[in-house]
């Protein structure tokens, strides 16, 4: 799908992208560990991904689709330590409510083994679920990918299914070691090298 445009996104649509997220997460199984009830569950992830994607909008990179049916949200880590967001603690936990401390579990088991090698860190990659499988998250990660390599910055991620694990691999990453939360579901952490030409 070469023909997918792709724009860099501001601040006005922090919550556009941060509900797309939510809605193509909702089936992942590590969303129903963090919020175990299903009436509230899209609500909650919408509120924490929302600061997150606030987070990269002032020291990240956002792109999506000229549609906005697919996003992806980039941490550049290649230079100087990037500031936590702003009164964190405070708004995950309005954010997050009864589950707080299920969403700071995962921001400890994501720390630990975040590498510590200049990349640019993919945190979300989302594509609304109508729309999915039609080679709209591979186009957005070519899209950076091409800055990627004509640079030189490896990429990371940790994927939330055996599915995205897969589609990564497709692009270059390679698996390191599997984490996993408390009910055994696993994250797969992935590193990618640039590519070179010649």
């Amino acid at each position: 799908m070469s023909d997918v445009r792709i724009e860099r996104l501001g601040p006005a649509e922090t919550r556009l992208v941060a509900e797309r997220i939510a809605e193509a997460f909702l089936v992942l199984p590590a969303t129903h560990w963090l919020v175990p009830d299903a009436t509230r569950r899209r609500d909650v992830l919408a509120g924490n991904f929302e600061i997150l994607v606030g987070h990269a909008m002032a020291h990240g990179q956002v792109h999506a689709t000229a549609d906005r049916s697919g996003v992806a949200v980039w941490f550049p880590q290649t230079g100087d330590d990037v500031p936590p967001p702003a009164d964190y603690d405070a708004r995950l936990a309005a954010a997050c409510g009864a589950w707080v401390d299920r969403f700071r579990h995962l921001d400890d088991l994501f720390a630990a083994s975040h590498p510590h090698d200049g990349h640019h860190h993919l945190a979300f990659l989302a594509v609304t679920p109508d729309r999915q499988g039609r080679g709209i998250g591979s186009a957005l990660l070519r899209h950076h990918h091409a800055w990627l390599d004509a640079n030189g910055v490896p990429g990371y991620l940790e994927a939330s299914s055996e599915s995205g694990r897969d589609l990564y691999a497709r692009h270059g990453y390679r698996p390191r070691e599997v984490f996993r939360l408390p009910d055994g579901t696993p994250f797969f952490p992935m590193w990618r090298e640039p590519a070179t030409t010649g």
